[in-house]
């Protein structure tokens, strides 16, 4: 049986729910005048990056050359592979895109010359190179930042995957209740990928997609909801009810961690009763501490223990009413400031290779001034832009 995400790949690349989908293409199709031979697409699994580039290849008319960078890792296996594809011209006499997928397998001291090695391919390449990561702002990708055109692939809206999923339903003649299918998009996270696998396996052996086939499922397999694990801890006073709360969860302990944390005041209304609650949290995140320094994985019971039965046995009685639980937005935040982070060193490498200083110093003097001039001065800021390389990003940023 055809794997329905081979089926029902895009054949357009205007089928692609992602707006830098047509960046992409004008990338490719006015290569010759780009001053940058590669495009780096970035975002979580199942954004739809590598499908991207197979739908824009069936569009222009060009071969995929596809090079896993997980399989060529160092200097030598990409030399090797990755440096015949570049140089080598079509076997069908067409046109061609290399396609390095999965930037991020390449590691920084255990393949120590990958990347310098395939930064100086990108800079010679004849073909356009697309790279596809999850992460491209970690600090060895510098290089590979500086010569490719950044394109971000954000995680899909639930509404996009339901199209998507509503498509392939109608055309394999599947039955389904439309709450039941949009709960399935919006279980996916985002990940268009996954979505389409799950309701593949769902199709098999059910004549109608409903709440109670989507139940079998589980979401994304976690064998117990992270709700009814918290009213476990929450509306229990009983520490070894509680303690068994996360034993049914597929979560680990930080996320669990983050769940209870964010929920915990928002159920718990006594001040002393919160104090006692996070009071657990803390000596459980000392645990988890001890865990990275020393790996020694024995603390993790005492993990669950503190984020189970200290937070339920914190209150001095169960309190009345109910809330709905909520994931915490910090994760969030946390990657909106790491992304943030990125761009403002990924300025700050380029001011240091241009002027001849650390990334360091950078930072501290030159940033600074740079965000002074891009504020005030719009003709000095383009001209400072075209000279740094400086994409439009980074230029946003630098403007605010």
């Amino acid at each position: 049986m055809i794997p329905w995400i081979k089926k029902y790949a895009p054949v357009k690349i205007c089928d692609i729910p992602q707006s830098n989908a047509v960046k992409l293409k004008n990338f490719v199709q006015g290569f010759k005048k780009e001053k940058k031979n590669a495009a780096l697409l970035y975002g979580p699994a199942g954004s739809c990056k590598s499908c991207a580039v197979y739908a824009l290849a069936k569009d222009l008319n060009l071969e995929v050359v596809e090079v896993n960078a997980s399989d060529v890792r160092n200097a030598g296996q990409i030399n090797e592979k990755l440096g015949n594809a570049l140089k080598q011209q079509s076997l069908c006499f067409r046109g061609k895109i290399v396609l390095v997928d999965e930037v991020d397998g390449i590691s920084g001291n255990q393949d120590r010359g990958g990347i310098p090695a395939l930064v100086k391919l990108l800079v010679k390449s004849a073909f356009p190179v697309v790279l596809t990561a999850n992460d491209p702002w970690n600090k060895k990708f510098n290089k590979i930042r500086s010569n490719s055109v950044l394109l971000e692939f954000s995680a899909l809206d639930y509404l996009a995957v339901f199209s998507v999923l509503r498509n392939i339903c109608e055309k394999e003649g599947i039955n389904f209740d439309e709450p039941a299918l949009k709960m399935l998009a919006r279980r996916s996270g985002g990940d268009l990928r996954g979505a389409i696998n799950d309701l593949q396996s769902l199709s098999h052996g059910n004549n109608k997609i409903t709440s109670k086939v989507l139940d079998s499922l589980g979401e994304r397999n976690r064998q117990e909801s992270i709700n009814q694990a918290l009213l476990k801890v929450f509306k229990s006073t009983d520490p070894a009810v509680a303690r068994s709360a996360f034993d049914s969860v597929n979560m680990n302990a930080d996320d669990v961690m983050f769940w209870v944390e964010y929920n915990c005041p928002r159920e718990y209304k006594s001040p002393q009763d919160i104090a006692r609650a996070f009071d657990a949290l803390s000596r459980a995140d000392v645990y988890r501490g001890r865990i990275r320094r020393r790996q020694h994985w024995r603390f993790l019971a005492y993990v669950f223990a503190l984020v189970s039965a200290g937070v339920a046995v914190a209150k001095d009685a169960k309190y009345a009413g109910s809330i709905k639980y909520m994931q915490t937005t910090r994760l969030l935040k946390m990657w909106q400031a790491k992304m943030k982070y990125g761009l403002r060193k990924s300025i700050a490498s380029k001011i240091a290779e241009t002027t001849h200083c650390s990334t360091r110093r950078a930072l501290d003097s030159s940033l600074p001034y740079l965000q002074q001039v891009f504020r005030n001065d719009s003709q000095i800021a383009a001209k400072l832009a075209f000279e740094l390389d400086l994409d439009e990003k980074e230029v946003e940023w630098l403007k605010k």
